[in-house]
């Protein structure tokens, strides 16, 4: 098998070729659709798992050593940033996402921390005009330093609080300087162990107004992209606030914020939340708030967040239907939220990762569009749902329909036929397009 060294770039060879560093069904510039298959799927790189995870877990140290080199905590950071890079030149991703602290090392203060975060920020810049690249997002770690043990926005200490801040507008900033579309929110310990000593509605309150101030600084400074809040339903925090999609427009809706703030919506985010990862996007799409994707899978048969590169081509199938619902990507794309297991700890093994990861997309997505143009689906649930284009349906649709006019028409009803699910024929459909 070839070295990392020695794989200069990975081309498309299509579905009869062996040679394992190679695309069988990404092709970046084959036009389907009506554009690239790059630009249906903007794939993007997340550098937390990608460049900095180490194959750490909880019941285990590290199997990759990936200070490459360097001692020195700047130097480390910029080797960091060049191999990620030429990672991205060899893969053929035009995006990449981060948080504050996966691109600098952290200071002795919150100050020295930003200080070295602007500067490699001014790094990453040169770096994306060498090697024309975009930053799809960027976020802030406010969950893993210990001062944030109980919460950032949400936290019971307003300095904690004031820090969080700070780190936001540093990482807006750089969004803004690096042309960024997008800003995530995750809020892994925006949440609570117990109600006995929690108060759930000021905290509640003071993420709203964190998140408001956010937007206005954005919208103030040119950020002109997509706010994103990125649910999950647990872990590290037992009850996190924005458990689900449905949940997070609630939120947002009480207070104000649906204007600015859409989805970034994981697949093993809506696993955990107890839903599929169709739900999850479904769900968005028809609140209006269908942003970002990060894409990864989970395992059934553990019970953590393992961000496993997705390798289901049924899930990808079925989130790239609801990606062409949505009318396709704006300012989100397809994040590979994902790392290898720890027993792959080569450079090679990176490589490999992504190529399942985006060839099991690109499959999906040549799938989807099949089934898209096959159109017995659509045509299913038109056919199932015909009662509201007519008659008492129209009605209801119409919303001249009363109490007192439905209670009337259903007295004068002899019998009632209810359209079939057909569950097993939608499947077969399904099926029968997979394996064309």
């Amino acid at each position: 098998m070839k070295t990392y060294e020695e794989i200069d770039k990975i081309a498309y060879e299509g579905p009869d070729s062996n040679e394992p560093f190679a695309f069988k069904y990404y092709n970046p510039d084959e036009v389907l659709a009506g554009k690239p298959m790059r630009e249906h799927l903007k794939f993007a790189m997340s550098y937390w798992h990608t460049i900095c995870a180490e194959g750490v877990d909880m019941f285990g140290s590290g199997t990759m050593d990936k200070s490459f080199g360097q001692s020195d905590p700047m130097a480390k950071f910029r080797a960091k940033a060049d191999f990620a890079f030429g990672l991205m030149d060899k893969l053929d991703l035009d995006y990449y996402c981060f948080h504050d602290v996966d691109v600098a090392p952290e200071g002795a203060t919150v100050k020295e921390s930003i200080e070295n975060f602007k500067v490699m920020v001014g790094y990453l810049k040169e770096l994306q005009e060498k090697h024309n690249k975009k930053c799809l997002w960027v976020t802030a770690n406010n969950f893993g330093d210990k001062k944030f043990m109980a919460g950032a926005a949400t936290s019971c200490c307003a300095d904690v609080y004031a820090v969080a801040a700070a780190k936001v507008k540093a990482c807006i900033d750089a969004a803004i300087e690096l042309g960024a579309t997008g800003y995530v929110f995750w809020g892994g310990r925006e949440g609570y162990e117990t109600l006995l000593n929690t108060d759930m509605g000021l905290e509640l309150d003071n993420l709203a107004r964190f998140l408001t101030m956010a937007r206005d600084y954005g919208r103030a400074h040119g950020f002109t992209g997509d706010f994103y809040i990125e649910p999950k339903p647990k872990e590290p925090t037992k009850h996190q606030y924005d458990f689900d999609v449905a949940t997070c427009m609630n939120f947002l809706r009480k207070y104000g914020l649906t204007g600015d703030f859409k989805m970034n919506i994981e697949a093993n985010h809506a696993t955990l939340a107890g839903h599929t990862f169709q739900h999850e996007l479904r769900t968005a799409i028809v609140n209006d708030s269908f942003g970002s994707i990060d894409a990864n899978q989970g395992d059934l048969f553990l019970g953590w967040d393992t961000d496993q590169f997705p390798t289901d081509v049924y899930n990808t199938t079925y989130c790239m239907m609801e990606v062409l619902k949505a009318g396709g990507f704006t300012n989100g794309g397809l994040n590979f939220d994902a790392k290898t297991r720890r027993p792959s700890n080569t450079l090679e093994d990176i490589l490999l990762a992504y190529i399942a990861g985006m060839d099991s997309f690109a499959l999906g997505l040549r799938k989807a569009l099949a089934l898209q143009a096959d159109g017995r689906l659509d045509q299913f649930v038109e056919d199932r749902y015909a009662s509201y284009r007519s008659g008492v349906g129209k009605t209801i649709v119409d919303g001249t329909a009363t109490l007192e006019s439905l209670s009337d028409y259903a007295m004068g009803l002899e019998k009632i036929d209810v359209p079939s699910g057909r569950q097993e024929y939608l499947e077969t459909i399904v099926n029968n397009v997979m394996f064309r």
